[in-house]
């Protein structure tokens, strides 16, 4: 078995975590979604991507069956889980929490951000689904406060966000931008002036970390790593639109406690 390529974070590299943010290379998928695509959503061969999560689970020291992750809608919210779950019994949420050792918890994107959070003391983590409207709704702030009921102090938190879209590849109209005014009359700090009259460019990791600043967490890391832009290691969903690709695959970022 091949090995499933990832990146770590500096924040999360303590002893008793494993982590990973998982490029695309290394797993058995072809096409479209070469090579290790992590996305059941997707129209992948599904025993492929069972192989692929497999992988990733072996990079973590978990069994392919200790590997949860759920079904995501782009909501603000956390479920706290401490077994795994069938896979038609995913929860349909964006964000999974948990403070059973040997228990990984994943999550999925192709742009949107993905982010792992630890505290280290408490021994509590959590995997995060942070795309634009799960990220203005609130998912973030969920997270933290899931976390907190299992004896988490947000100070205590260190959270790493994996890659994802930059500003300089995100280009949005004027009815995205009034959205987040509506929200946020703060918002106007996270948009650029595009090229391209009356659209403007979103700076979503700096959108995250400043929620994850208003949720407390102690310390936040940005890879910063532009999926749409680095075809060779991601996966991305704006780049597969432009080129209209039928479908593309997801990248999927885990953490457990060992």
């Amino acid at each position: 078995m091949n090995a499933a390529e990832f990146l770590v974070a500096e924040a999360l590299a303590a002893p008793g975590l494993a982590h990973a943010f998982f490029t695309r290379r290394g797993g058995v998928s072809s096409g479209l979604y070469a090579s290790l695509n992590g996305g059941i959503g997707s129209r992948d061969e599904p025993e492929a991507v069972r192989d692929n999560r497999a992988r990733m689970a072996a990079a973590l020291g978990l069994a392919p069956d200790r590997l949860a992750i759920p079904y995501q809608v782009h909501s603000p919210d956390a479920a706290t889980i401490s077994a795994p779950f069938a896979p038609e019994a995913r929860p349909r949420c964006d964000a999974l929490v948990t403070a059973t050792p040997g228990l990984g918890l994943g999550v999925t994107g192709a742009d949107c951000g993905m982010l792992l959070f630890a505290d280290r003391k408490a021994r509590v983590v959590a995997a995060t689904h942070a795309g634009w409207k799960g990220a203005r709704d609130g998912v973030i702030e969920a997270t933290v406060e899931a976390m907190a009921r299992l004896g988490a102090r947000p100070a205590s938190v260190c959270a790493a966000l994996g890659p994802c879209i930059a500003q300089s590849s995100y280009e949005v109209g004027p009815e995205f931008v009034a959205a987040f005014a509506a929200a946020d009359a703060d918002s106007a700090r996270f948009f650029a002036r595009s090229v391209n009259p009356r659209r403007s460019m979103f700076d979503l990791p700096r959108y995250i970390a400043e929620r994850a600043r208003r949720a407390g967490v102690g310390r936040f890391e940005d890879l910063g790593l532009d999926t749409y832009t680095d075809e060779g290691r991601f996966f991305s969903y704006r780049r597969a639109t432009h080129r209209k690709e039928p479908d593309y695959g997801r990248l999927v970022a885990a953490i457990a406690l060992v």
